[in-house]
């Protein structure tokens, strides 16, 4: 989750480089950045419903070498179209990859601690934030662009003769009818909590990606400034990942994602009434910015645990749609934010993302499965 995190953020900071080489414009070059998300989040749920009845550890196994020799590939092109499909063949690796590393931790928990293991697998997109997309961006200034996706393509390839050697083996679905597959799509309880992230992701991370632009042009701080607040959301953040997994595995994914959702809007208002009453920069913004990412980061565990209790024995599909409704609501929310900045002016993020949330607590009280579904032989798991 380490290197797909790294690979998704980090050419956002060697993205001029990458223009430059490739002979197009940096607005051209950002096609590069959509086509990973794009199929990342599309090709999530497509593919966990066309690898279900294939081993978890082979699926994630095979899709890491895939993201390995992509990654390879983008390094040694010259032509940008080709770039461009083999940021969509990473993207769409990386969308096998990451439900299936959800499930692995999930289903080979120990029982009670679905959360805890949950949230040591979402917790290597965060530390990606301030440690692999800066480490990159740096190899990149300092080498070439094309260092960092060697960098990214080799890691990858450690990771995957290591899941070959190390990781549980997770059994795929039983053969069952197509109906009975597509059983989280027809869930409402699963919709309900796809919702829910979708409206996180839409919200909080909207504030998350105008964070400098809020910093700069509301309250007229420096680059410096905004460095900093980036790296207390990071640091902040891992712990609040774990902070998440332990919160569900106390108290149950329902109450967990209440607690955690309503903490969040709650610190998002409190924000958006911090710059609405136009208080300048100091130590109670930097307050508020941890205990919203407090919240904001123990999200992802809470929620997956969530939809993994009322997948109806499908959970691959179900939090590959938590997944995809994390990233399509970052991508509205980004769309979104640039147009509030430019007519509303800053405040008005943390505002509408506060509304958001609010709308994704009613989506996340959904009560879980009846406890009849829960009479099913549990899934075996293999140590290697």
């Amino acid at each position: 989750m380490l290197a797909l995190g790294t690979d998704e953020f980090v050419i956002s900071g060697i993205l001029p480089d990458v223009a430059r080489d490739l002979g197009v414009s940096p607005g051209t070059a950002g096609l590069l950045v959509a086509a990973f998300a794009i199929t990342f989040a599309v090709g999530a749920p497509i593919l966990a419903f066309l690898t279900d009845r294939l081993n978890k550890k082979a699926v994630l196994t095979w899709a890491l070498v895939i993201f390995a020799v992509a990654n390879l590939a983008v390094a040694v092109s010259d032509v940008f179209v080709l770039t461009l499909v083999l940021r969509a063949v990473a993207g769409l690796a990386a969308a096998a990859v990451s439900p299936t590393c959800m499930v692995i931790a999930g289903m080979a928990a120990p029982e009670g601690k679905s959360g805890r293991y949950l949230a040591v697998v979402t917790a290597g997109l965060t530390v990606a934030l301030f440690t692999g997309v800066p480490f990159g961006a740096f190899l990149g200034d300092a080498l070439s662009w094309r260092a960092t996706f060697v960098l990214i393509a080799v890691v990858a390839a450690l990771v995957a003769v290591l899941s070959a050697i190390l990781a549980p083996s997770v059994p795929g679905g039983s053969p069952t009818a197509l109906a009975a597959r597509l059983a989280p799509v027809r869930n409402p309880r699963v919709l309900a909590l796809v919702a829910a992230m979708f409206l996180s992701g839409a919200g909080g991370l909207m504030f998350y990606s105008y964070l400098g632009t809020i910093f700069t042009e509301q309250l007229g701080a420096d680059s410096s400034d905004v460095t900093l607040a980036l790296l207390l959301v990071g640091l902040v953040g891992v712990m609040a990942v774990f902070f998440g997994g332990y919160l569900t595995d106390r108290l149950s994914p329902r109450p967990a994602r209440l607690v955690v959702l309503g903490g969040h809007c709650l610190a998002l208002g409190a924000l958006a009434a911090y710059f609405g009453l136009g208080a300048g920069f100091g130590f109670a913004l930097f307050v508020l910015i941890a205990v919203w990412s407090v919240f904001a980061w123990a999200l992802s565990p809470v929620i997956q645990a969530g939809i993994m209790s009322v997948a109806d024995g499908q959970p691959m599909l179900a939090m590959s749609l938590g997944i995809s409704g994390l990233y399509g609501g970052s991508a509205v929310g980004a769309a979104l934010g640039g147009y509030l900045i430019d007519n509303f002016g800053p405040v008005a993020i943390p505002l509408v993302g506060t509304f958001w949330l609010a709308i994704a607590i009613l989506c996340a009280t959904v009560r879980p499965a009846p406890a009849v579904r829960d009479s099913a032989d549990p899934v075996p798991v293999t140590a290697p």
